[in-house]
């Protein structure tokens, strides 16, 4: 009876334990081992002692707990122990990482035994690292940071770099973080890594902390971007075209146009333009405004139709000197149209009307004065000599046949020549 009794005893104490631990958190473990009873036996005094038996295999490793207390870590093999409240905890060493929410005491406390079964990567306060699990990129470390992993199945390389030596990575570490056909290994590199493509005929100006620190050509550039901000503003470098439209400037003879004007410009040095000026585009168009106020405003109508090249000129020995110091270079301008209102469109219509008519008249009476010279000429020429004359009867009687369907003739030839003129002997 009294065995009896203290193996219900026993079963009631092991209730107790299991109901206290039920209600505790599960931290990230691959598995925790509950308290059971896996066997009983007496001592020497036939006191009943019961006792627990763990399996630890070849591929996983276990923590090892005393009434919540960190005892050991356990390597592979069969464990047993005597009384209640233990607790072992079990990883697959297939999982690399070691989390827990005991890491901080771990490693403050316990750090020789658990250096022995797990490497321990830490950064300095300048340093990254990436961590590689079987030669594959899994996680990048930023300064004063750290990891875990279990010594054993999974091969773990550190490759660590001083960002005090530079923050550009390397073109092979750029291809194995940012361009690996691995979307993980992307994720990887997500937030640790800035990383832009400058296109052909752009250039990159590349940001450190708000402040320009060098000029990228094209291709893909890479940085860590974990403490420090880092970005990349990019300009194209091929000859662009500024459209200045709908510009209203009153004439020295107070008429108001209205002018379209197109400049060709390129980015010669993009780090001095930003330098020199907050809004390299906005300064050129406000630029090629101010140019064009002084080519029309101080020419007269009639001068700017007859030759509208000189706004061109004008406006380009404005904008030259200007912009060419602070690397910007403008290689044309060109006016596209000027627009007159419509009143003053009606009246120069008119007035080119009026010119070409009159112009029209001078010909014609020209041609007029040159055709009777000519046939005074012929005149002078038939009166001194028969033989023409006799010619140009001829060539007036061919015409005449022309229109004429029967010709009777009287006296033959000589008598209808002599008929219609009358040679002079």
């Amino acid at each position: 009876m009294a065995g009896l009794r203290r193996l219900a005893e026993v079963e009631r104490r092991i209730r107790e334990q299991k109901a206290s631990l039920s209600g505790r958190p599960r931290s990230e473990v691959h598995r925790t081992e509950t308290p059971s009873v896996d066997g009983i036996q007496t001592d020497e005094g036939g006191r009943i002692m019961f006792y627990r038996k763990v399996t630890v295999r070849k591929y996983e490793r276990g923590l090892l707990f005393k009434d919540g207390d960190f005892i050991e870590f356990l390597d592979p093999g069969t464990y047993r122990y005597f009384g209640l409240g233990y607790v072992v905890e079990r990883y697959d060493l297939s999982v690399a990482e070691f989390r827990h929410r005991l890491v901080d005491y771990f490693l403050e406390n316990e750090r020789e035994a658990v250096e022995k079964v797990i490497d321990v990567i830490e950064t300095g306060t300048d340093e990254v690292a990436v961590i590689y699990l079987k030669e594959r990129p899994a996680a990048v470390l930023g300064p004063a940071e750290r990891a875990l992993y279990w010594k054993g199945v999974v091969k773990v390389r550190v490759e660590r770099f001083d960002l005090s030596e530079g923050i550009a990575l390397s073109a092979r570490l750029t291809k194995r973080l940012v361009i690996g056909i691995n979307a993980q290994v992307i994720g990887v590199a997500a937030a640790a890594v800035y990383a832009r493509i400058v296109p052909d005929g752009h250039v990159g100006l590349l940001y450190v902390d708000g402040e320009l620190t060098e000029t990228l050509a094209a291709g893909l550039h890479a940085f860590w971007n974990v403490s420090h901000s880092v970005a990349i503003n990019m300009f194209d470098l091929r000859v662009k075209a500024l459209e200045v439209q709908g510009q209203e400037i009153l004439t020295k003879d107070k008429v108001a146009l209205r002018i379209n004007v197109t400049a060709l410009y390129q980015y010669v040095d993009a780090a001095k333009a930003v330098r020199a000026v907050k809004d390299p585009l906005d300064q050129l168009y406000k630029e090629i405004q101010f140019g064009l106020r002084a080519a029309v405003g101080t020419r007269k109508l009639d001068t700017l139709l007859e030759d509208k090249t000189v706004i061109d000129r004008d406006i380009a020995e404005h904008l030259g000197e200007r912009f060419a110091e602070i690397g910007l270079s403008v290689n044309s301008v060109g006016v596209k149209d000027i627009i007159l209102p419509g009143d003053m469109k009606d009246l120069l219509g008119k007035v080119v009307e009026a010119e070409k008519a009159a112009q029209a008249n001078v010909i014609r009476r020209r041609e007029e004065t040159n055709a009777t010279r000519s046939l005074l000429n012929t005149a002078k020429v038939m009166e001194s000599n028969g033989v023409a004359l006799r010619l140009k009867e001829l060539e007036t009687l061919e015409k005449v046949t022309e229109n004429v369907g029967n010709l009777s003739v009287v006296g033959g030839l000589d008598a209808l020549l002599d008929g219609l003129v009358n040679i002079k002997q």
